[in-house]
């Protein structure tokens, strides 16, 4: 017998992370256990509650652009992890994970995590 997750009850535990902590912060660097260790200069938490594909095979990937305006980028540095809030400010922690991205060169710059570029996933029991 297969021990862990139905594929079903994941991708719904996948779908609920994503309803219960919709906003998307970017750190420099680990997010620790409490999800507020190196949070980046540019401290902007973005709603992302519509840019996410329903969950299918035990992944959820996002399906729209998350961009930040060069008015919300006021440092040079490097994207390294995102954490997931219930708020866009405060409220609660739920997920982090790391993202790949190339450096903010220039202070002013956008910058676009495009869709299809985050994914959360798990395990499934096979």
């Amino acid at each position: 017998m297969a021990e862990g997750y139905s594929t079903a009850a994941l991708n719904a535990a996948l779908d609920d992370i994503i309803t219960n902590y919709p906003h998307l912060q970017l750190h420099t660097g680990a997010p620790g256990a409490a999800g507020t260790a190196n949070i980046a200069g540019n401290a902007t938490r973005k709603d992302t509650s519509s840019s996410w594909a329903a969950a299918a095979s035990a992944s959820k990937a996002t399906n729209a652009d998350i961009n930040w305006t060069e008015s919300e980028v006021d440092t040079t540095e490097d994207y390294t992890h995102f954490t997931l809030w219930s708020a866009s400010s405060g409220g609660n922690f739920g997920f982090s994970g790391t993202v790949t991205a190339n450096a903010v060169n220039a202070s002013g710059d956008d910058f676009t995590i495009s869709s299809g570029g985050l994914t959360i996933s798990g395990t499934a029991a096979s």
